[in-house]
């Protein structure tokens, strides 16, 4: 089996889901046009609230979005992208990685074909920003290496 991002196309645009809890609330506007401005489509699913949210429902919402073909990709944050990482994989056909730089960001587009990336909101938003662009700018690999490990990790019902 050889697994391939389910691209939906508005117009030329990806479509990306984004949340936060309150952590990254300040930065999602930021993060929003810098996308849009980039050529993509955000569909954000954050909580109108600054306060104490809870994180997994967000991780939830987005995830299940990405699973169902709503959106292409999925962008979390939270106090340190551990725990909307941790809740977005219980969503069936998810492969979230927490991310802290660039190169992980490119490497777990390419080798671990993740289709949600989770962040800390506590990040320079220059650094945010560098590993958006590169988790959305790199395609999954189809050496058969990754294709094989991703393969185990989907099929595992363990």
């Amino acid at each position: 089996m050889i697994l391939f991002y389910n691209i939906i196309i508005v117009g030329d645009k990806m479509k990306i889901g984004i949340a936060s809890d309150h952590h990254g609330l300040d930065k999602i506007e930021e993060i929003t046009k810098f996308l849009e401005k980039n050529g993509y489509e955000v569909e954000n699913y954050c909580p109108n609230e600054a306060d104490s949210t809870d994180y997994p429902k967000y991780a939830f919402t987005v995830s299940n979005a990405v699973a169902e073909g709503k959106v292409d990709r999925g962008i979390l944050m939270c106090g340190t992208g551990i725990g909307m990482s941790i809740a977005a994989n219980k969503v069936k056909g998810i492969r979230c990685a927490r991310i802290t730089s660039v190169e992980d960001a490119a490497l777990s587009a390419e080798h671990n074909h993740a289709n949600v990336i989770a962040f800390s909101a506590h990040l320079p938003m220059d650094l945010i920003k560098e590993m958006i662009l590169t988790y959305l700018n790199k395609e999954p690999s189809q050496e058969e290496r990754h294709v094989r490990r991703v393969n185990m990790i989907d099929e595992y019902n363990g």
